[in-house]
């Protein structure tokens, strides 16, 4: 079976989609992002769809759910690149893209990762004083 390969790049998983999605290789590509997050403790997954031309209704709730999931997990998605064509057919088809940030190529979004990552960091509660 054909697999989308998921690259460990520090904190961030990042996934290039060379090919069109079927549904078998989007839900082990679900699966296996789920599971690479939880094992690394990955705060982000940049998932590049530049190559990507056309997209159904699978698709757009695949990259939905993926999202959410990575949420529960406590970690950041970011679709990068997408084609005019896909965001125009992924607003037809009445997909709600909750929880996916966009960004137009890998580079922004690799940018917007950090800025969320450091936003976490920096907000994040400090120790309480009376437990030190």
């Amino acid at each position: 079976m054909e697999k989308i390969p998921i690259l460990k790049m520090g904190e961030f998983l990042l996934v290039t989609v060379q090919v069109d999605l079927y549904d078998r290789i989007a839900l082990g590509l679900e699966s296996d992002l789920v599971n690479m997050i939880s094992k690394h403790g990955s705060k982000g997954v940049l998932i590049d769809i530049s190559a990507v031309s056309i997209v159904d209704s699978f698709m757009g709730r695949i990259l939905g759910n993926i999202a959410q999931m990575s949420k529960i997990l406590d970690a950041h998605t970011v679709v990068a690149g997408m084609q005019p064509a896909v965001a125009i057919t992924l607003i037809e088809l009445g997909l709600p893209m909750t929880g996916v940030h966009t960004a137009l190529n890998v580079e922004k979004g690799m940018d917007l990762l950090r800025e969320k990552l450091f936003r976490m960091d920096v907000i994040s509660p400090l120790p309480d004083a009376d437990t030190e």
